[in-house]
């Protein structure tokens, strides 16, 4: 293969034993470093448009994981911002401000710096607090690459009881982050939830509450006004059918959390009287 092409499939940049996985040899690389492709060290490769922070984590022989990787995994994460979070055998060898997770279960990639998807949830509940690692948990969950049982064979003990904690909540089913976090604040408030409910002539609905309150979530940031239109006349729909409707966004959902549960326990208090 293309040395170019193999260091794209690695992302930009990689060790010798990856690329010879790929069918580099060493004639090969040695033109492409002729040619233009960088040799930060002996035995690194790299593309000029390679992302410094995956240099990095190659040249201390780290392994992505937690929140970190949760973008190669192609997890829900609510912020991947911050220290990086990393595996690697010795714990003094871990560079700066990155947080050293102890212990792999499975063989990381071949291609990337990164854990196996079991290496990663399993950090990040550990380390994250519940509603970022249940996110990343769900995703997996839901698409059918993770099942809540391995996850909670893999954290046995008094000392993984927080972590198993999280796994209580996981359902299958939501479509975004949004539904999995709204759901569980509501469920923690003690209101009944049905996920992706069906309501003739509106569709699925994110969450209804009580069997009459809809909730629905909107995590974009600029609308298309044929959606908003569509929105609206799925509301007045089910207002018409006798249901009352909200409508949450990322910002409250992610950021005021509080103030949305309280709102919408204030419309079930009034109903309910």
């Amino acid at each position: 293969m293309d040395v170019s092409k193999a260091l794209e499939r690695c992302g930009g940049a990689a060790r010798r034993p990856a690329l010879t996985w790929l069918g580099v040899d060493d004639a090969a690389l040695r033109r492409a470093v002729r040619g233009g492709v960088l040799q930060p060290e002996r035995g690194l490769y790299a593309l000029p448009t390679a992302s410094p922070e995956l240099v990095a984590v190659l040249r201390n022989r780290e392994l992505l994981t937690c929140s970190s990787a949760a973008s190669h995994h192609s997890l829900w994460c609510l912020s991947s911002a911050g220290p990086r979070h990393v595996y690697h055998r010795r714990h003094a060898a871990v560079s700066g401000e990155a947080v050293h997770h102890a212990g792999l279960l499975l063989p990381p990639s071949q291609l990337r710096p990164v854990a196996a998807l079991a290496d990663v949830l399993i950090h990040a509940l550990r380390c994250l607090p519940l509603a970022e690692s249940l996110v990343m948990v769900e995703s997996a969950v839901s698409r059918g690459d993770m099942t809540v049982e391995f996850l909670r064979q893999r954290l046995p003990g008094r000392r993984n009881g927080k972590a198993r904690a999280v796994l209580d909540w996981v359902d299958r089913g939501a479509d975004s982050l949004l539904e999995t976090l709204a759901r569980t604040y509501f469920r923690q408030a003690g209101i009944s939830v049905q996920p992706q409910a069906y309501l003739e002539r509106v569709g699925y609905v994110d969450l209804l509450l009580d069997g009459w309150l809809v909730v629905e979530l909107d995590g974009r940031h600029h609308a298309d006004w044929k959606q908003v239109k569509k929105d609206h006349r799925r509301n007045n729909e089910s207002v018409l059918q006798g249901y009352t409707a909200l409508r949450y966004y990322y910002s409250d959902v992610v950021y005021s959390p509080q103030s949305m549960v309280n709102e919408v326990l204030a419309v079930l208090r009034r109903r309910r009287r």
